[in-house]
């Protein structure tokens, strides 16, 4: 069952993650474009402010009835925030372009909310690394989706849509194919029968799905210790990563070059941050299994710290800023796979959604505030000074990372 499991998971992350990377590629453009650079951070915040939010109903269907219906319902949220981008685009209307990447933030939800689904039937010592290879699975998609842009927007230039729309057309059905394969062949549901074999070992296993509410999850990560640790990294790496990235393709905008460059450069420096994102998730996996998860969460703060200063420094450098940027995937891949690995084995089975759906809110919260502070820093005192704000934003998980550290030398 786990097998076909991560066969079913990694299928739908390809086309769900290049469905997410095509949109997000462009919406800091198109908002740029219909309000200012002040507000093109709004477009990113609106979507990592949806899939926060989004987590919520989506991890409330899989407590009543499994992974596969909160993963449906999420990218059929995606598809729904597609069609209002092309709308309120079309109309010109900046407010709903922003209501739409809120549901468009279905997507992100989604593709989040897969790692988990990995975890639900995973030996105990291969958690980290089947949890990563789900989030790997994503790099082909997520890679491919920028580099795809212009060819998307000329594809939809005879519906006489706006520029900078056309992915989101891609982005709708891809999230269409990743629902209908998810709703067919993910049976069994990997979380039903992770109950099931939970109440059969004893009451340890928890009670009923049906009765665990949201305020159990939060209470479960807050109560433990590495939960809470768990959840500060995800949660800080994704401020992080939000932050510098949302606001990279406004930086190259910005940067003299000619108008038909600048899709053609933003999909190669995205492509590239989303392949650090994502393409050594494996070996980050191992890593989390082989050396545990406090070492890749400080080994990921690191590289977060290191990227934000190549990126700081690199000006309109294009070969410097995408060296930057992959560094801040890599940094991102560590928090992200190792905080969720340790998180997900903090929380008893029964009520290990609804602290996971927590987790994603906290995360999708605070990247939503630093996107859309980023845009309002970049136009007072540019891109370098962002960078080294979201430097010093790992502050708070280095300390909580090596607190335990330090007690035990003294």
């Amino acid at each position: 069952m786990q097998r076909r499991t991560l066969r079913v998971l990694f299928a739908t992350q390809i086309i769900g993650g290049g469905g997410t990377a095509i949109g997000i590629s462009v919406g800091a453009l198109l908002a740029a474009e219909m309000g200012g650079a002040g507000v093109s951070g709004l477009a990113a915040s609106a979507a990592v402010i949806g899939a926060a939010l989004l987590a919520v109903p989506a991890t409330r269907l899989m407590r009543t009835g499994g992974r596969r219906p909160g993963l449906v319902f999420a990218y059929a949220t995606g598809i729904v925030g597609s069609a209002v981008v092309i709308a309120g685009a079309t109309l010109d209307q900046l407010a709903a372009v922003l209501v739409g990447m809120a549901l468009f933030g279905g997507g992100t939800a989604a593709n989040l909310q897969a790692r988990y689904t990995a975890v639900d039937l995973a030996d105990p010592q291969r958690r980290g690394q089947q949890l990563s290879l789900v989030v790997w699975a994503t790099t082909v998609g997520a890679v491919a989706g920028p580099n795809l842009a212009p060819l998307a927007d000329r594809a939809v230039r005879g519906w006489r849509l706006r520029e900078y729309t056309g992915p989101f057309v891609f982005s709708a059905l891809a999230f269409g194919v990743a629902a209908l394969l998810l709703w067919a062949l993910l049976r069994p549901d990997p979380l039903a029968v992770a109950r099931a074999h939970a109440r059969s070992d004893g009451p340890a296993g928890g009670g009923p799905a049906s009765r665990v509410q949201a305020r159990e999850g939060w209470h479960a990560v807050v109560s433990s210790p590495s939960a809470r640790l768990g959840l500060t990294a995800v949660a800080i790496g994704h401020v992080v990563m939000v932050a510098v990235m949302s606001m990279t393709p406004v930086h190259i905008g910005a940067g003299g070059h000619a108008h038909g460059d600048v899709l053609r450069i933003v999909g190669i420096v995205v492509s590239l941050h989303i392949a650090g994102m994502y393409a050594l998730s494996p070996v980050v996996g191992w890593l989390t299994d082989r050396i545990g998860r406090r070492a890749v969460i400080l080994l990921g703060a690191g590289l977060l710290i290191l990227a934000c200063a190549v990126a700081g420094l690199a000006d309109h450098h294009t070969g410097q800023l995408t060296a930057g940027l992959v560094l801040l995937g890599l940094g991102w891949s560590g928090t992200m796979v190792a905080g969720s690995t340790l998180l997900s084995e903090s929380v008893d089975v029964a009520i290990r959604p609804a602290a996971q759906g927590f987790n994603d809110l906290v995360m999708g919260l605070a990247g939503a505030a630093a996107a859309a502070l980023s845009g309002v820093v970049v136009q007072v005192s540019g891109y370098a000074m962002l960078a080294a704000i979201s430097a010093l934003a790992t502050a708070p998980l280095l300390l909580l990372a090596l607190w335990p550290v330090r007690a035990r030398a003294r």
